[in-house]
């Protein structure tokens, strides 16, 4: 692993032992899949925080974030339990839990990039993950907080008019409260004593600007919301809902929303374009290369809770995935649909191996294998 100082970015390839290195020991000092119980390492990441990211948020002791009691923690337990990762890539996780700093994992569709920040959720138990999928449409507001203004001219409208019908009816209540909601990276910013884990998917897919515009949030840990800053002085303290419940949950003071813990930010990209440098210079990088063999059997165990003594069920599945991958991409999941269906009998006639090989395997790039 290689740095660039304290401020600067540290870059990390999973290829660096090979795909199909076996994963070492658990270290010391890593938090991510290491020692003790997910309490017990948030406590220890909380104990190592660097002196220039430290946050001030207040925490609102009325809100709750969710948790593993909440509906949506199955979903990202799932997902997140079975994810089997390098050496390489709990190191990098680790470096960006220490130094505060978001992660941006690159590599080929399909190899995994976004399952790990549901593995890091599910390892420390951080509650349901924060999505924030990215368009070439997506602005940064759009992260942060959703405003539904034209609802909100269209009952004050219906208010005004329903009391110029009626002499005693009350003054309708012109709150803007009920027409803000915070989105998923707004929600991983709020004050709270562990960290949410976001992950910022595709964030090659975004308009250009919206890396840049990131780097003061990650860098400061806060934002505004306009909105609410201009009206501080009638309602200086305003409760708005969350990207995890549309319903007002939390109070937000003076329009400022401020971290204590500072999220764990999980941005994914396909390498579909260059990112500028000081965007880079803030993240800690990752490049996750396409499992080898070793790897592959890995995960199929662990995903599908197969003993070792099962491998001939599926070693085949395997090479092919492997041969088929060498004439186009393929992605990690494919292989699992091959292998589920393959212990569940179907397509049992051996004759129709490559029909179904071509089915379930099809490359996502390059010229289909026959």
């Amino acid at each position: 692993m290689s740095g660039e100082g304290m401020n600067g970015s540290t870059s990390v390839s999973a290829a660096a032992t090979g795909p199909d290195a076996e994963p070492a020991g658990t270290k010391d000092w890593w938090i991510y899949q290491g020692p003790g119980d997910p309490e017990r390492k948030c406590e220890r990441l909380a104990e190592q925080l660097p002196p220039w990211r430290k946050f001030t948020g207040e925490q609102d002791p009325e809100y709750v974030p969710p948790d593993s009691t909440d509906p949506a923690w199955p979903e990202t337990d799932r997902r997140g339990s079975g994810y089997v990762p390098d050496t390489e890539e709990k190191d990098a996780v680790n470096t960006a839990l220490y130094l505060r700093r978001p992660l941006l994992v690159t590599g080929k569709p399909g190899v995994g990039k976004s399952t790990l920040a549901y593995s890091i959720a599910a390892d420390l138990e951080l509650g349901p993950v924060l999505h924030w999928p990215v368009t070439s449409r997506s602005t940064l507001r759009d992260g942060l907080y959703q405003y539904d203004a034209i609802g909100r001219l269209h009952d004050a409208n219906l208010g005004h008019l329903h009391a110029s019908r009626a002499t005693d009816a009350p003054v309708p209540d012109q709150s803007i409260a009920p027409y803000l909601r915070l989105g998923p990276l707004g929600t991983a910013l709020l004050p709270q004593g562990k960290p949410r884990v976001l992950l910022v998917d595709e964030i090659d897919k975004s308009d250009i600007d919206l890396p840049g515009d990131l780097l003061t949030v990650f860098e400061e840990g806060s934002f505004e919301i306009p909105e609410l800053a201009r009206v501080a002085g009638q309602e200086p303290r305003v409760r708005i809902g969350t990207h995890d419940d549309p319903n007002p949950r939390v109070w937000v003071k003076e329009g400022q929303v401020k971290c204590l813990a500072f999220p764990v930010v999980v941005l994914t990209s396909n390498g579909e374009r260059d990112f500028p440098p000081p965007f880079l210079r803030r993240c800690i990088r990752l490049h996750m290369a396409p499992p080898g063999r070793e790897k592959l059997i890995r995960i199929v165990r662990q995903r599908l809770g197969l003993d070792p003594a099962a491998d001939d069920r599926y070693g085949d599945l395997v090479e092919a995935f492997l041969k088929r991958r060498m004439d186009g991409d393929l992605a990690t999941d494919q292989l699992l649909n091959a292998v589920q269906l393959r212990l569940r009998g179907a397509w049992p006639d051996p004759e129709e191996r490559e029909r179904f090989l071509g089915t379930v395997l099809r490359q996502l790039t390059g010229t289909p294998s026959a």
